[in-house]
């Protein structure tokens, strides 16, 4: 199956990057990936180049010595690492907390967010360990209630913190909220998770490539695989320009997974659209007459999560879970609806200048919880993916723990909590699961109202 039986063939066109503010912003792009040509070999090959291949490769290389190649079918950074909203921040799971505790165990729930953490962490090591530039912004990040209703949400969060995560977070009234430099209609109090903070997503991309490449892995980007046999024991990977022999594989395609690329996979993750808009820079008055001046990254506790920051050069990015197409029509409409939501939700800004509008794709599992681990009947092949949005954090986190356990070597920090290594379950509907997000959103829309 391709991307385009899920969405608009423009949401799988690795033909040319994706414009954003990231991208105009970034810089120049790391040099040395170059496309797979001819029959090569090597002992592991990833397939995917974000956060996830990206940091495997780097752990493989850098710690423990191995062959690795990634293979990317676009130009590097086109996927979501490059075009996400740049929250470094715990999550990764749409599963309730008593459902948590009904699968694995409160232990193995704590030692879940445990995990979390570590993921936020990791990214800070890596931007110290290989001097990579991020733009660091604000300090932990933000959920605010939309609606005074929503306060009880955030309380019961703040309960499940103390009793259960483990995880640093302190409530906040709407008072206390505006002190600490965020206010607006739709903001009546908030929780402040201490780990996290905002940054550059595609900068962080980007140093990652050049610390792996450096390592001494080999990146291939625009180097699609076609074609996947089994050979000897191993594995050969087709590209349009050559071929890649290989013992093992890492699976580290996240939203843009197809159901044809491995068989044990299909069906178990669905892709998910999510939108960005950027407005001109706000001046210091505009920001003030606000009441907004934090850099700290925030959310919302709408089902349909919108997420927004003020960037370092005072734009605002807002960001929102929705659409179910992805044409170019159906995207320039979801801009409007998002512009429109700047004035709604922000008064002072009503009909600011935006200068970026971009999407991509999320990942989502039948799970509700990430997904590592080694196929059973093809031990040969792990995967990592499905972290329903943040992936920042996550994406990384998982590339160094399947390096590890790829190797056969332990797991550094706790390990691979139950939760992400629960094998898959499939949704319904197979190849049409996608029509299930337009019940989800309709409800959600629903209940995000009341």
């Amino acid at each position: 199956m391709t991307q385009d039986s899920f969405y608009h063939p423009a949401t799988a066109d690795t033909s040319r990057t994706v414009p954003s503010y990231w991208e105009d912003t970034a810089g120049p792009a790391p040099e040395g990936c170059v496309p797979l040509a001819g029959d090569e070999a090597c002992d592991i090959a990833v397939i995917g180049g974000g956060y996830t291949g990206l940091s495997a490769a780097l752990h493989l290389a850098r710690d423990l010595g191995v062959d690795v190649r990634v293979l990317e079918a676009g130009p590097i950074g086109w996927g979501a690492s490059g075009r996400n909203g740049g929250f470094n921040c715990v999550g990764a799971a749409k599963l309730s907390g008593p459902a948590m505790l009904k699968r694995v165990g409160r232990d193995e729930v704590r030692r879940y967010y445990a995990a979390q953490v570590e993921a936020t962490e990791l990214v800070a090591a890596l931007a110290r360990d290989e001097a990579i530039e991020l733009d660091r912004q604000g300090d932990g990040v933000i959920s605010v209630a939309h609606k005074p209703s929503r306060v009880r949400e955030l309380e019961e969060d703040a309960r499940w913190d103390r009793e259960v995560s483990g995880l640093t977070s302190t409530l906040w009234s709407r008072d206390e909220l505006r002190e600490r430099g965020h206010a607006g209609p739709e903001a009546h109090g908030a929780l402040h998770h201490a780990a996290g903070f905002g940054l550059h997503p595609l900068k962080y991309h980007r140093g990652l490539t050049r610390a792996a490449l450096a390592r001494g892995a080999r990146i291939h980007d625009r180097s699609r695989v076609t074609g996947w046999q089994r050979e000897g024991g191993g594995h050969r990977l087709v590209t349009p320009g050559g071929s890649l022999r290989t013992k093992r594989v890492l699976i580290a395609t996240n939203g843009y997974t197809t159901d044809g690329l491995h068989p044990y996979l299909a069906g178990t993750f669905l892709p998910a659209l999510s939108n960005i808009v950027v407005t001109r820079p706000l001046t210091e008055v505009e920001r003030t007459a606000q009441g907004w001046t934090t850099g700290t990254p925030l959310s919302d506790t709408r089902n349909l999560l919108f997420y927004f920051r003020l960037l370092t050069d005072g734009r605002l990015l807002l960001g929102a879970r929705g659409g179910t197409w992805g044409s170019p029509e159906a995207s320039a409409q979801y801009r409007r609806w998002l512009e429109g939501r700047i004035g709604i939700a922000y008064p002072a800004w009503r009909g600011v200048e935006t200068t970026h509008f971009w999407s991509g794709l999320v990942c989502l599992s039948a799970n509700l919880t990430p997904m590592l681990g080694q196929v059973p009947d093809d031990p040969g092949v792990w995967y990592a993916l499905a972290y329903h949005g943040n992936g920042v954090a996550s994406a990384g986190w998982a590339g160094r723990a399947v390096a590890h356990a790829m190797t056969g070597g332990p797991v550094p920090g706790v390990g691979i909590p139950a939760l992400m290594a629960t094998p898959p379950t499939r949704f319904p509907l197979g190849a049409h699961r996608r029509w299930l997000l337009k019940a989800a959103y309709l409800k959600f829309m629903i209940q995000d109202a009341l």
